[in-house]
C-alpha cells in the first residue's frame, strides 16, 4: 500500500472540518474516498464530490472500501466504532475523547492490544501547540525545578442556551456523558496531563445545570493532589462572560504563566528550596529575571495529526498521541464528576465500574429520548452533530 484510502464517520462540525483539508490535498499520501454518517442528507454534497457513501458506520468499516476511518460521532458511539474498527483490521483515529467513559476506554484499549499491527490515534492535536510545546520542554529541561503548584482557570468556553437546544444529543448523560469537562475542556485536561503526570488523588466541585437548562455540570473546580506533593487547581466553565484562560505553573526555580497569548517565565536565579536553606535573612528573596517567550500558532494541526496517522500507517512511524492515551483526559474528567457526586477525595486510579455505575444510573434519568421525540426529523437532522 502506497495510499492510505481514508473514511470519516459522522459530518458534524469536526467532521466536516477534516474533510475539507482532506479534499483540498492537506494530507499526502492520503486520499478521502468515503464519508458516513446516519443522516443521508448530511452525505449528498460528498457523495456529489465523487466519494463513497454510507449511513450504517460498522456497515461503512465493513465495506471494505477503506483502509483507515476517522470517528467523529457523538461520544458513547467512540467505543463501539473503534472496536468495530480494529477487529475490521481498519486503521483507526478516534476523535476526543476516545470513549465517553473510562470504562469503555479500557475496553476499547484492551482491544487495541489484540491488533497491535492496526494503528489506533487520538486527536489531541492541542498538544502541538507551540505555547504547550516551550513549557514541556522548560518542564522536562528541569528549567522550572521541581514542580510544586499548577493553577488553570480555563473559562472562555461561554455557550448560550441556543446552544445546547441545537443537538438533541448535547449536555445529556446519556448522550454526552458529561458537560462541559468532557466536551469542552478535555483537551487543556489531556495538556495538563501531559505536562504534569496524573495526580493521586482528586476532589471536584461540580455544578449542574447552573447557568443553562441542562442536566449535566456547566461549572467545575477540582482540587488535584500529586504523588511527590505539588497540587494543581482546574476551572472551568460555560457560564462566564468574559472567560479565562490563564495557566500558571510553579517551580523551585520560578514561574511560567500563559495568558492571553503571553508566555512569560519570572526564573529564580537561586532555587527557592535552596534559598530556604542557605539565607541568612528572613524576608529576602533571591534575584529573579523576567522573560517573554515568543510563540506562534501550530499550522493546521488537525491535518498534521492526520498525516502523522498516515506515516504511521505506511511506514510505522511513532504516532504522535497513541490512542491508549486518550484515557488519561477522560479519567480526569470523569473522577472530578464522581468526587462531586459523591462529596469525597477520589484516589485514582479511578474505579471505572463505580463511575459507569454511577453514569447509567444518571442516563435512566436522562432526557436525551425525550428531546428526540420533540424534535421534528427535519431539525433533529440538521442538529444532530458533535
Amino acid at each position: 500500500m502506497n495510499k492510505v484510502r481514508l473514511g470519516i464517520i459522522g459530518l458534524g462540525n469536526i467532521g466536516r472540518y477534516h474533510a475539507a483539508y482532506l479534499l483540498d490535498g492537506k494530507v499526502d499520501r492520503c486520499e478521502l474516498v468515503a464519508v458516513c454518517d446516519a443522516f443521508e442528507k448530511a452525505t449528498e454534497p460528498y457523495q456529489a464530490k465523487g466519494l463513497k457513501t454510507f449511513t450504517d458506520g460498522e456497515e461503512f468499516i465493513k465495506s471494505g472500501e477503506v483502509d483507515a476511518v476517522i470517528v467523529a460521532t457523538p461520544h458513547f458511539q467512540h467505543t463501539t466504532l473503534g472496536i468495530a474498527a480494529l477487529q475490521a483490521g481498519v486503521h483507526v483515529m478516534v476523535e476526543k475523547p476516545i470513549s465517553a467513559h473510562k470504562a469503555d476506554a479500557e475496553r476499547l484499549i484492551a482491544e487495541s492490544k489484540k491488533h497491535p499491527k492496526v494503528v489506533f490515534g487520538g486527536m489531541f492535536q492541542m498538544r502541538s501547540e507551540p505555547r504547550y510545546q516551550k513549557i514541556k520542554k522548560l518542564i522536562d529541561n528541569n528549567e522550572l525545578g521541581t514542580l510544586l503548584r499548577l493553577n488553570w482557570i480555563d473559562t472562555d468556553w461561554f455557550r448560550s442556551d441556543a446552544y445546547y437546544s441545537s443537538s438533541a444529543w448535547r449536555a445529556t448523560w446519556k448522550g454526552e456523558g458529561g458537560g462541559v469537562t468532557i466536551n469542552q475542556c478535555l483537551h487543556q485536561l489531556d495538556t495538563l496531563a501531559w505536562l504534569f503526570g496524573m495526580p493521586k488523588s482528586v476532589r471536584g466541585f461540580a455544578q449542574l445545570g447552573r447557568f443553562h437548562n441542562i442536566e449535566v455540570e456547566d461549572n467545575v473546580t477540582a482540587y488535584m493532589e500529586y504523588a511527590d506533593g505539588a497540587s494543581a487547581i482546574f476551572i472551568s466553565s460555560t457560564g462566564e462572560i468574559p472567560g479565562t484562560n490563564r495557566l500558571e505553573i510553579t517551580g523551585t526555580r520560578g514561574r511560567v504563566v500563559l495568558e492571553k497569548d503571553k508566555l512569560t517565565f519570572i526564573r529564580n536565579e537561586v532555587a527557592s528550596d535552596e534559598w530556604n536553606k542557605t539565607s541568612t535573612t528572613g524576608f529576602g528573596q533571591p534575584d529573579q529575571w523576567t522573560i517573554d517567550i515568543p510563540f506562534g500558532n501550530a499550522d493546521m494541526p488537525h491535518a498534521a495529526y492526520i498525516q502523522n496517522f498516515v506515516d504511521a500507517i505506511l511506514d510505522g512511524a511513532p504516532l504522535k498521541v497513541p490512542g491508549e492515551e486518550g484515557i488519561r483526559s477522560i479519567e480526569l474528567a470523569n473522577v472530578i464528576i464522581y468526587s462531586s457526586l459523591v462529596g469525597q477525595t477520589v484516589e485514582l486510579p479511578l474505579d471505572s465500574k463505580a463511575w459507569e455505575d454511577k453514569l447509567n444510573e444518571l442516563g435512566e434519568k436522562s432526557t436525551l429520548e425525550k428531546k428526540v421525540v420533540e424534535a421534528t426529523k427535519e431539525d433533529f437532522t440538521k442538529s444532530f452533530r458533535r
